[in-house]
């Protein structure tokens, strides 16, 4: 007589194959409860890039705003708070009935997640003191030179953040304030370029009381076209030949032929600065929505080319460092201007050591993750 096959013969193969199944995906979700290290690698770089890009965009907008005379607004991302949760719950039940011809077999599987992101974001504006601090005061001549110290090169410098050099003044494109260079001033950024390409533009900056600074200037043997170099920027500044000891003061005009005076701009300057030479529409300047464009020297040189190079198209760029919207066109930096890109960069850590004597205030990330 031929015997029914077994129903435990035929069920035992197929539930172990489903009880490994099972396993394998509580395991699964079991693992992904866990989000510290992945939301540190992901929360840091986004929150990071989005940071610097709309710090980029917010400056370039009040520099655009400037240019139309409204008013600037400064907000700084204080504190950046974002805590995420992940909770996961699994239950599962199986059952196997065996003997014939009441076989059968039940299996339950459930699964249940619940995932949140709170972000949390300060922001702080420039107002009243603060406002005062970092854009109506003018830059330290110690900061500024110390940005040299640090390998800054030395024209740039010079040429963005000071009006006047010992009373040899800088040009300035501004509606206020509109005036040729003296061209002393380029021949001494010339001068002092090439004596900082010649490493042999040692500079150590001592600070005194009563924000009083010194400037040693350190000497070493040169060629006799960098020693030229060296007797023109004295005779330029009108510095006694024989001493490399120098007062660094701020002031339009020194009090001696040791002292080097800077007249520093502020950083509401340097926008203003920059705001001037903004490639505008020409109907926002025919409708007087805009001011015009300085006049061009009688003399043009290399130098009085813009110092930041500002766009303006109806259509967004495909290919920009920087850009934003402002009545009804995009104004933006080319991301193929490296000078351009440097030097706006340059003015982003100006910024940052506008306010002198504090240190810079940075955002504060924060990312829990349970």
């Amino acid at each position: 007589m031929d015997h029914e096959p077994s129903a435990e013969k035929i069920s035992y193969p197929l539930c172990r194959l489903r009880l490994v199944v099972l396993i394998a995906v509580v395991c699964y979700v079991a693992g992904c409860g866990t989000l510290g290290p992945t939301s540190i690698q992901r929360d840091r770089t986004d929150y990071g890039g989005v940071i610097a890009t709309t710090w980029k965009e917010q400056t370039l907008l009040n520099i655009v705003k400037l240019r139309y005379g409204d008013a600037p607004v400064y907000l700084d991302v204080s504190s950046v708070i974002s805590s995420s949760a992940l909770q996961s719950q699994v239950s599962l039940a199986a059952g196997w009935f065996s003997g014939w011809p009441t076989d059968g077999n039940s299996q339950t599987l459930g699964a249940t997640g619940l995932y949140t992101d709170r972000p949390t974001i300060s922001y702080t504006p420039l107002s009243g003191e603060r406002f005062s601090r970092y854009l109506l005061r003018p830059l330290s001549p110690t900061a500024v030179l110390s940005l040299v110290q640090a390998g800054y090169p030395v024209d740039r410098v010079l040429q963005l953040t000071t009006r006047a050099a010992n009373g040899v003044y800088n040009r300035s494109a501004s509606p206020a304030r509109t005036r040729a260079a003296d061209p002393r001033f380029y021949q001494l950024l010339e001068a002092l370029r090439r004596i900082q390409r010649s490493e042999s533009l040692g500079i150590r900056i001592d600070p005194r009381a009563n924000d009083e600074s010194v400037l040693l200037m350190i000497t070493r043997d040169v060629s006799d076209d960098i020693e030229n170099d060296r007797q023109a920027v004295r005779e330029i500044l009108r510095l006694r030949p024989d001493t490399n000891e120098l007062a660094l003061t701020f002031g339009m005009v020194p009090r001696s032929d040791t002292e080097i005076a800077l007249l520093t701009r502020s950083m509401s300057e340097i926008f203003v600065e920059l705001a001037a030479t903004i490639e505008v529409p020409p109907v926002h300047v025919q409708e007087g929505r805009a001011t015009p464009m300085p006049p061009a020297p009688a003399q043009p040189s290399p130098w009085d080319d813009p110092l930041v190079r500002i766009h303006s198209s109806t259509e967004r760029p495909a290919d920009a460092y920087a850009a934003v919207h402002y009545r009804d066109y995009w104004f933006w930096i080319d991301d193929r201007d490296m000078k351009s890109k440097s030097t706006f960069l340059f003015i982003l850590v100006l910024f940052s050591l506008a306010e002198t004597g504090m240190p810079a205030q940075t955002p504060v990330i924060t990312v829990p993750a349970n």
